[in-house]
């Protein structure tokens, strides 16, 4: 029961409210008169006593009473319910959320634990995995219960196909265990061998081994000892030969000749004990020591590998094999072993990784020296089966060489010492000073005994050849390419650039005069260290020297880059580029290398090609430059001459104005002869001889701008003539006249024409002027003046100077 219904029950009665329904229930019972007579009976009133209705009244009292309180009881009970209702239901909710997170995976859990899904998940892969684990175990013993090894070889092979049909199925990679299995079959083989290796080296030892053997003072007893030892490994290498004919996978019979490889041990041992622990023998600077005692046991067992081993080999299958070879080649994975442990840590100190690989390339060469090779070695039936390069042995050098990283550092360090070097050279105070105590027999290289380099030309030659003698020895023609143009072109380039910048200099300072460029051959100071004139430093002997310093450094270059690309190492690098299209690309990018056009051809040219072209252009242009400072220099002081007064002269007498010119040329010519190789000096006397011959011919006839001469001015014109020739006669000591004349030849004739007198001159002018023959007019040029350089237009025009001319 609801407890509004409860509180109405529990109300007291009303009376307007019994009047109500009262009213109500007989208004709705009597709607007429008729309905009261059909109910006479209701008008008698009915006896009802007041107890009655008390008692009445009491009972509802009681029962409503019983009713309140089992509701109550029922109510409250009701409510505890909801409540562990609720209650249980908050549990379970909080159950069902804990039980949804355990599902999530470990991923979207931001704390990273485990689920029950997925720990049952683990659970069911480990047992997997110990179920692969328990076959991988039985399969594992039964290898190792195995006690015979042909059988053994055969159930890894039976294992090595069940794992690839699993790959071929599984698409996975190969299982470990077929590692494990391979590597107890190897490893029962090595033990097998060390037994028998073991006997050969008790016999050995008998004879001395490792010390050099004297075998005809052994006994016999020993040398059967020796032999037959030694014949059982070859007979177990043959067994192994066919078991493993057979077998993939890395094999067993790659450690060359079982019994040379057993008598290597005892050298092993000896070696770590030298030079892999802590006894003063074992120094990183010092590794020509192991070299040397690799190369010292090879030679003191080589009579005794060539003798008794090879002729051992002989009646076995092994007969084809070099038994020092083998011996020398087996000593090899020893050095091997010992660079690769200390090469790391010599990266720091390039000088000593640069010894330790001159040494590693000597050993090369002295190895090879006493002819060994591949040939007739397990190596060469290596690299018949693909094993190993076909080319050849690459020498132990190719341990460091083979290894960019380390050829690198190699290199750099290379090309910073040269560059030290070099800069040291250029510094010197003495760099451009001409070594007057240079001679042919300390330089085979140039060909012209009598030019004399500069100290820094002489220097950089012995340094260029310096870096080739360091990396000459390499074997690989790309180390060989990096070298050259890493290291030796960089410094011919910037040699080339220091006398070029050393022209520039000159020709700032003789044409402004106002500053001296950096790089200069000479600084602009004197002799006292001060500031030295510009004028003065680029004119007289002393501007030419600078001049001859560039010149004979430009040329004494050339020659050496010339004679160098006819050396066989350079024709046959050369070759090798023009072969190669990678060395070709390299070559391409060195702007001082000439353009390789490949081809199996030999090809034109040398190496040092563009270099000899760019430093012959730069000599030229050193040449062109002297030629133009000492004529320009001439030609200025003989403007104060030719502007001299031109009044007859009574007697024949030198003007002061032309001494100083003179003089200049004299000396000009005496430094050149000194300085420079006869041809060189021919040259350049003949172009400045031609150009100055030509100024004063256009000066002194062609464009007087005076009047005209007279026949004293004419021989004192021919006098300053001959002043010329005979100077340049006296400066070119030991010159042929005629040699010395030949450029003043037309300044001669021009001037002995001027010069003559007489019936002379009257016949030069008929003959000139008149209707004679060209031929006859040449005799008389030729009786008269002795040569006949000059055109007839040219002595016509000349002749009319002397005022005395008619025509």
């Amino acid at each position: 029961m609801a407890s509004a219904q409860i509180q109405v029950l529990l109300e007291e009665p009303k009376q307007a409210d019994s009047e109500k329904r009262t009213l109500e229930f007989l208004n709705a019972r009597y709607r007429s008169l008729q309905d009261f007579a059909d109910q006479a009976e209701l008008a008698h009133p009915r006896p009802c006593s007041h107890s009655d209705v008390a008692a009445q009244l009491a009972q509802s009292r009681q029962a409503l009473d019983v009713l309140v309180a089992q509701t109550r009881e029922d109510a409250a009970a009701h409510l505890h319910t909801a409540q562990e209702l609720s209650l249980l239901r908050h549990s379970l909710s909080d159950e069902l959320a804990y039980f949804s997170e355990q599902l999530l995976s470990s991923l979207a859990v931001s704390d990273g634990k485990v689920t029950l899904l997925e720990d049952l998940e683990a659970l069911h892969r480990n047992v997997k995995e110990l179920e692969s684990v328990k076959s991988y175990v039985q399969v594992i013993q039964h290898a190792l219960k195995l006690s015979e090894y042909e059988t053994l070889q055969r159930f890894v092979a039976a294992v090595r196909n069940a794992c690839v049909k699993v790959e071929d199925v599984a698409g996975q990679q190969q299982l470990h265990i077929l590692h494990f299995l391979e590597h107890i079959r190897d490893k029962t083989w090595q033990d097998i061998k060390a037994v028998l290796a073991a006997t050969l080296l008790a016999a050995a030892e008998k004879l001395h081994w490792p010390t050099p053997v004297d075998y005809l003072a052994a006994s016999p007893a020993d040398r059967v000892a020796f032999e037959s030892a030694f014949l059982n490994l070859l007979k177990m290498q043959t067994i192994g030969k066919k078991l493993h004919a057979g077998v993939k996978g890395k094999g067993v019979e790659k450690e060359g000749l079982y019994p040379v490889q057993a008598l290597v041990q005892p050298v092993s041992l000896r070696f770590k004990y030298h030079f892999e622990g802590t006894r003063q023998t074992n120094r990183l600077d010092k590794p020509e020591w192991y070299f040397t005692h690799i190369l010292n046991v090879s030679h003191e067992h080589r009579r005794f590998m060539e003798g008794v081993v090879q002729a051992l080999l002989s009646g076995t299958e092994y007969k084809q094999m070099n038994a020092w070879r083998e011996f020398t080649l087996l000593l090899l994975p020893l050095l091997e072993r010992k660079l690769k442990r200390t090469v790391p840590s010599l990266l720091s100190h390039p000088p000593v990784l640069a010894h330790t690989i001159y040494e590693s390339l000597a050993f090369d060469s002295a190895l090879r020296e006493d002819n060994f090779d591949i040939n007739g070695t397990s190596a060469e039936r290596d690299a018949a089966d693909g094993e190993s390069k076909p080319n050849g042995w690459e020498g132990i050098s190719d341990v460091i060489l083979g290894r960019k990283e380390w050829f690198e550092t190699w290199l750099e360090g290379e090309r910073e010492f040269a560059i030290d070097q070099y800069m040291n050279i250029i510094s010197a105070p003495d760099a451009w000073l001409i070594a007057n105590d240079y001679g042919a027999d300390e330089d085979d290289v140039v060909s012209d005994p009598e030019l004399k380099p500069t100290n820094s030309a002489r220097r950089v030659k012995a340094l260029v050849e310096q870096v080739t003698d360091r990396y000459s020895p390499l074997p690989q023609f790309a180390h060989r390419t990096r070298f050259l143009i890493s290291v030796q072109l960089p410094i011919l380039e910037s040699y080339h650039a220091r006398i070029s910048s050393s022209l520039d200099a000159f020709e700032t300072l003789s044409s402004s005069f106002m500053r001296a460029v950096p790089g200069a051959l000479g600084a602009v100071t004197d002799s006292a260290g001060r500031s030295a004139d510009p004028k003065h430093m680029t004119s007289g002997v002393e501007g030419v020297q600078r001049l001859v310093k560039a010149l004979v450094s430009a040329k004494f270059i050339a020659a050496a880059c010339e004679a160098w690309g006819e050396e066989l190492f350079f024709l046959e690098l050369w070759a090798e580029i023009n072969r190669r299209a990678s060395l070709r690309s390299r070559a391409q990018a060195a702007a001082a290398l000439p353009d390789p056009k490949g081809g199996e051809d030999a090809p034109e040219g040398t190496i040092f090609e563009e270099l000899v072209t760019q430093y012959g252009t730069l000599a030229e242009r050193a040449e062109d430059m002297t030629v133009q400072s000492v004529c320009s220099e001439i030609e200025a002081g003989l403007r104060a001459h030719f502007s001299g007064s031109s009044s007859t002269r009574d007697d024949i007498s030198l003007a002061a104005s032309l001494l100083g010119p003179v003089a200049l040329l004299s000396s000009q010519l005496t430094f050149l002869q000194s300085s420079l190789p006869r041809a060189m000096v021919t040259t350049l006397y003949r172009r400045m001889a031609t150009r100055l011959s030509a100024h004063i011919l256009s000066r002194q006839f062609q464009y007087r701008g005076r009047g005209r001469l007279s026949p004293q001015d004419g021989k004192a014109i021919l006098a300053e003539t001959e002043l010329w020739v005979e100077t340049c006669q006296v400066a070119l000591a030991g010159s042929e006249r005629p040699r010395v004349e030949a450029p003043w030849r037309r300044l001669l004739q021009a001037s002995r024409l001027v010069g003559v007198d007489g019936n002379k001159w009257q016949r030069v002018v008929d003959s000139t002027f008149g209707v004679t023959e060209d031929s006859d007019w040449e005799a008389v040029m030729l009786d008269t003046v002795g040569c006949a350089e000059l055109d007839r237009d040219e002595v016509g025009q000349i002749l009319r100077t002397r005022w005395d001319c008619d025509r």
